[in-house]
């Protein structure tokens, strides 16, 4: 029996079913931008290849129907410019800390709010919890979608003195990655500089940063090694988690057919594991790489935490409650989701 367009639309036919009834639709590729360096599937910075693991497997699922180029290294847009590209679907995806584009949207300053967030569990536990849950909402209302939750923990490297405990900030000058950072570093007595992760090697050689606080994939990625003398790990405890995620245009997700949102939404989800086995392994990698360039490597430990928590608690975590009520009310969640 032959079954019309309408007919298959009103029995629910798969999306397939309809293409081969239609027109041919045309493959949907993808553009995914990052400001990491490149490298392949299987070697390089993790986040480079989750995306090509990403785009591997979409088009593997989708028998070719989707596909996926990847930009490292901002050499598609500068990494200050993709999340906004995104919201007006001028960009279709990107791995990007979620607290860049804080300044436009203070909420998203959550994502590496520091002492809030102190393991990979908690952090990625969000995503079924009410914060996880209120949080997606609000992005998709800003025009992004969340593919892949990703945490990382950081720590920090410095040029000549290490940044430790609470005390060790006074006179420094530090990038702390995000606002909530910044006004706690400001508050133990340092200055302050922003920039994206990927300038920060010219930074520290010019002698305009002292200290880094950045992921641990990063303290590598970027060979903060050459230029430090000591760095504090998060391979034990961290007070700095950092929301990563893989994300992607509101606009151009509601674009694709269910069949390719589906995939999209479980080729993301698959990957979150691999994503948490590689932030973990990189806790570990950085001390080795730091010791080996002749670093002094120091550890955090649940007193040191406290410190800092209770800092952050006084000073970032008051001031993002105080922005508007989303904030108050993510926060309040976020709190309960670590209790």
């Amino acid at each position: 029996m032959k079954v019309s367009r309408r007919q298959a639309l009103a029995l629910g036919i798969a999306a397939p079913a309809l293409f081969r009834l239609g027109p041919a639709r045309a493959a949907t590729a993808l553009k995914i931008s990052h400001q990491f360096p490149g490298g392949t599937p299987t070697e390089g910075d993790f986040r480079d290849r989750l995306c090509r693991r990403f785009a591997a497997l979409i088009q593997e699922r989708s028998k070719g129907a989707m596909s996926a180029e990847i930009y490292p290294g901002s050499s598609l847009m500068k990494t200050n410019a993709q999340f906004s590209a995104m919201r007006k679907g001028a960009l279709d995806m990107s791995l990007i800390p979620i607290s860049y584009a804080g300044g436009d949207l203070p909420e998203l300053n959550i994502g590496l709010m520091p002492g809030l967030v102190t393991g990979y569990d908690e952090g990625l536990g969000w995503k079924n919890k009410p914060i996880g849950q209120e949080f997606s909402k609000l992005l998709a209302a800003k025009g992004v979608v969340i593919i892949t939750w990703i945490w990382q923990a950081g720590g920090a490297a410095s040029r000549a003195r290490p940044l430790v405990e609470v005390a060790d900030a006074k006179g420094m000058k530090i990038r702390g990655g995000s606002r909530e950072m910044d006004l706690v570093l400001q508050a133990a007595g340092a200055s302050v500089l922003s920039l994206p992760s990927n300038e920060l090697y010219a930074a520290m050689q010019t002698g305009a940063c002292d200290a880094a606080l950045t992921s641990s994939t990063s303290l590598t990625s970027f060979r903060l090694e050459e230029l430090a003398k000591h760095l504090t790990t998060g391979r034990e405890k961290s007070y700095w988690f950092m929301l990563e995620p893989l994300v992607m245009s509101k606009a151009v997700f509601d674009r694709l057919s269910n069949e390719e949102r589906e995939i999209i939404v479980s080729v993301g989800a698959e990957l979150e594991e691999f994503g948490r086995a590689a932030a973990v392994e990189d806790d570990v990698r950085v001390a080795k790489v730091y010791q080996a360039a002749g670093a002094t490597v120091h550890d955090l430990d649940a007193k040191l935490v406290t410190a800092w928590r209770d800092l952050a608690r006084d000073t970032a975590w008051k001031d993002y409650a105080n922005k508007n009520e989303n904030c108050a009310r993510l926060i309040k969640l976020a709190m309960e989701a670590g209790s």
